[in-house]
Parts: C-alpha cells; sequence; structure tokens
C-alpha cells in the first residue's frame, strides 16, 4: 500500500552469529588453539613425546607433570642462602624483566607525558611530534642494529661506536656498554625508551587536548599558575588514559625479545623472559621447557590485558 511503513524484518538471534563467524574461526584457528596446544605441550618432555615427570633425576627437586614449571620458575636461582637467592633473582631474566618493566613504563609514561605537554605549545607542534614520533617507524631489529653500532666496544684505539669515540675523544677511556653487567641492561632500556616514547606521547597528547578549555581558564582565573594546573587540573583528568598506556607499556615490555636479541642474545645477564623462551625452544631444542616459559608469560600478561578491558568497559559505561 502507499504510504505504508518500510516493513522491519528481524534478524533474529542467529544471525548475528554468521556476521562472528569468520573472526571467531580466525581467533580459534590463530589464538585459542596455539594457546591449548602450547599449554599440553608445557607438560610434555624435550621433545614433547611423553610426560614432564619422566625427565626427574633421582634426589633431585621433582614436581612431577609440572617439573618443566619448575624449571621454568626456579633454574635461575640459587636457593642456598636469601643473598644469594636475591643476587640471582636480579640476574635473572624475570629480575631483568623487572627492571624493565620499572624503568622503561616510567620512562616513556614520563617522558611520553613530558612531550605532549611541551608539545602543545611549541609553534611546530606537528614537526615536533613528528620527529619524536619517528623512531616508532624503525622496526625493532632496525633499532636494535642502529644502537648496537652507538654502543660499539673495540679494544684497538680507534673505536667505531659513537659513545665510546666521544668519550675517548675528551680523554677517558672506552666502556663496554653491552657487555659490562652493571650498565648493559640499563642501555638497552634506553633502546626501549627511544622508541617507544613517541608511542605514548601521541595518546597523552590526545587526552590533554580532549582537557576541557573551560576548566583551564576557570583555573586561571582562580589564580592557579600552569605547574599547579598541569598536576592538580590535567593529570587527574587524564588519568584513566595514563593508566592504560601504562598497562599497554608492561604488556609490551613482557612481550620484549628483539631488542635484547639483536644486540646481546641475552649474554652478561641481560636476558628476559620472551628470549629465554626463544632460547630453550630454538637453542636447547626443548619443547617443554620452552613451553612452560611461553605459559608463565601468558599468565603474567592476563592481568594487564584484564585491566585494560575493565577500564575501557567503565569509559564506554560514562559515554
Amino acid at each position: 500500500m502507499a504510504g505504508s511503513a518500510p516493513k522491519i524484518m528481524k534478524q533474529g538471534k542467529i544471525i548475528p552469529w554468521l556476521y562472528l563467524l569468520p573472526s571467531l574461526l580466525i581467533m580459534t584457528l590463530f589464538i585459542v588453539y596455539p594457546t591449548i596446544n602450547t599449554l599440553s605441550l608445557s607438560f610434555k618432555n624435550k621433545d614433547g613425546s611423553a610426560s614432564a615427570a619422566t625427565t626427574c633425576v633421582a634426589d633431585q627437586p621433582c614436581w612431577g607433570v609440572f617439573e618443566n614449571y619448575r624449571y621454568a620458575l626456579l633454574a635461575e636461582l640459587d636457593t642456598r642462602s636469601a643473598a644469594s637467592l636475591w643476587d640471582s633473582f636480579w640476574k635473572s631474566s624475570y629480575g631483568n624483566t623487572l627492571k624493565w618493566i620499572v624503568w622503561m613504563v616510567s620512562g616513556t609514561v614520563g617522558l611520553g607525558l613530558l612531550f605532549a605537554t611541551l608539545a602543545d605549545r611549541v609553534k611546530y607542534e606537528a614537526l615536533a611530534k613528528a620527529i619524536i614520533f619517528m623512531p616508532m617507524a624503525v622496526s625493532f631489529v632496525g633499532a636494535g642494529v642502529i644502537w648496537k653500532f652507538v654502543y660499539d666496544y673495540g679494544t684497538q684505539q680507534v673505536q667505531i661506536g659513537l659513545l665510546n669515540s666521544i668519550i675517548t675523544k675528551l680523554g677517558y677511556a672506552p666502556v663496554a656498554f653491552l657487555s659490562t653487567p652493571r650498565l648493559n641492561t640499563a642501555a638497552l632500556i634506553v633502546v626501549g625508551v627511544w622508541i617507544w616514547t613517541g608511542f605514548c606521547m601521541t595518546i597523552l597528547s590526545a587526552a590533554i587536548k580532549a582537557v576541557p578549555s573551560e576548566v583551564l581558564e576557570a583555573a586561571r582565573v582562580d589564580g592557579a599558575n600552569e605547574l599547579i594546573i598541569f598536576w592538580r587540573v590535567i593529570v587527574p583528568i587524564i588519568s584513566p588514559t595514563i593508566v592504560v598506556v601504562i598497562t599497554t607499556m608492561v604488556i609490551n615490555v613482557l612481550k620484549l625479545f628483539d631488542i635484547v636479541y639483536v644486540m646481546t642474545g641475552g649474554n652478561f645477564n641481560t636476558d628476559v623472559i620472551a628470549n629465554r623462551m626463544y632460547s630453550e625452544m630454538y637453542v636447547n631444542f626443548n619443547v617443554g621447557r620452552g613451553t612452560a616459559v611461553a605459559v608463565v608469560l601468558i599468565l603474567a600478561v592476563i592481568p594487564f590485558i584484564y585491566m585494560n578491558i575493565q577500564r575501557f568497559l567503565a569509559q564506554e559505561e560514562m559515554r
């Protein structure tokens, strides 16, 4: 009939699932199945053909089918005394990963927030942000190669490494940045901060620009200076974004592999969890132990993913 309202067809309960089916199949094939298979292999022995309990040695601690997890968690630790336990922990892949989390996350988020605030006030904002963000365009392997040349240490009088060339020109002895235990992890963290600061700056800059100008003007009218406005107004307003950036950076650090593998290979007490997983799998060819380390890494990442999801849902409810 002319002028009648168009008939609306109901999709029912099955049609929405058909739209989701391709994504669900891809996730099942490339995420769910590999995760289940990894968990299964973590209870097997070296070649993945029998229970890990078969690798137990007489008169030695054994966790039965969880033997690979005992190795993954305790093999790097010297449990003879509290002092040696603490020292071996800081030299282990877990201790090094914790150092990365503390220093790289604080460095990238802190510098990102600083650059986002300052870049918002300069005349050539787009150019300044492009320069700071530029390291993100370099692959992590490429960045590792570049910085390996920067830190290069030679036993000859002529130094080809940028830093050691400057140091020797100033009359000081060259420094083995990548093979000195007290310096190498810090030197690697600098590379990570150099790469990821631009990412943090971009996200935080967008959050700062979303702060209502009326709130800032009201604070200025009340006599607050720019420093007070930053800490008392801007930071509390963008705190949800800061939390998201922090948790995202923690996840990135836990998965860190490229920089360590390219620059030191995990030697000289620079090993991290992801690099240890690779070494067990493809250097020692021990499938069981490698997948056990992988499961530990997955369990470490899950809480931060959950925090991000909860934060996202809370923001959606506020809209």
